[in-house]
């Protein structure tokens, strides 16, 4: 039976936990929301924010919940934190999930070929690094045990708030005095150089050698965090270097309005569940 999709279905889901992979310091978990019905079904991968050093699978569950009653297997995965390994960690962890969930999609119905990736705000900035350099050396040096030919590249790139310029990001915080903050980027980013290498930003400034899949931004309007005008500048310079991007401005919005139920939260899961159908249709695949 063919893949199809359709933003406005509604399904019953079930939803189980189960080991992602093992590091040295723990065993990362991933959660899998999968709709119940004959599919196959899309398939997402969704990175969780925390400025690098926080939260884990379930910080993004009302968002994988509501994406998943829309016909798609959504699987948050645990990312290694920042006092646990400093980049480039949880981008390879980002990598190897992307494989992981191509391998799996079949046992939970999914479809292989439709991989995207949902990324918030420092899950944002993985999924920008992910999606822009899907083939990395840097990123992809987990082995995939049975699956040496699976790739990372996925079909599109949601985000909320993303961390789009970490370093524009770090004066920001500077500037404001918020000195934990600071330490944060400080912690992931080590040595402090590499906030420059895995600077999503500065990758398109320098016209580096990336992959562009169409990308959505939403951000919101009062977010003194990461500031619109980063998404504005970044927008610009993702499409002028050839890639599609969308950038929606939720005014009146800080930076993790989607925490709470409301309008402006229910407008962004159905943004993303339209943005999925978009790149979908691209492949023949929407209802």
């Amino acid at each position: 039976m063919p893949t199809r999709y359709d933003p406005a279905a509604s399904f019953e889901i079930k939803s189980w936990e189960l080991e992602f992979r093992r590091t040295p310091h723990r065993t990362l978990l991933a959660r899998v929301y999968q709709p119940q019905g004959p599919g196959p079904f899309p398939a997402l991968l969704d990175l969780h924010g925390g400025a690098w050093n926080d939260k884990d699978r379930l910080a993004n569950q009302p968002m994988d919940e509501a994406i998943a009653r829309s016909g798609v297997v959504v699987v948050a995965v645990d990312l290694r934190l920042g006092h646990e390994a400093p980049y480039p960690a949880s981008v390879q962890d980002a990598n190897y999930g992307v494989r992981w969930l191509k391998a799996m999609a079949r046992e939970w119905k999914g479809d292989a070929a439709t991989v995207g990736v949902l990324g918030s705000s420092s899950g944002g900035h993985v999924a920008q690094i992910l999606g822009m350099r899907p083939r990395d050396p840097r990123y992809n040096a987990i082995p995939l045990e049975g699956h040496p030919g699976v790739d990372a590249t996925v079909h599109y790139v949601a985000t909320r708030s993303p961390i789009s310029d970490p370093f524009a990001r770090y004066q920001n915080a500077e500037n404001r005095g918020r000195t934990e903050m600071m330490q944060k980027s400080k912690t992931y980013f080590n040595p402090w150089e590499t906030i420059f290498e895995a600077n999503p930003q500065q990758i398109l400034d320098r016209r580096e050698p990336v992959s562009l899949p169409p990308l959505l931004i939403m951000q919101g309007g009062l977010d003194d965090n990461v500031l619109p005008a980063f998404q504005e500048k970044f927008a610009a310079s993702y499409r002028a270097a050839g890639g599609s991007c969308e950038l929606e401005v939720f005014e009146g919005c800080g930076h993790i309005w989607v925490a709470d139920p409301g309008p402006q939260t229910d407008r962004a899961h159905e943004m993303v569940k339209a943005f999925i159908a978009k790149n979908l249709r691209a492949l023949r695949l929407v209802a």
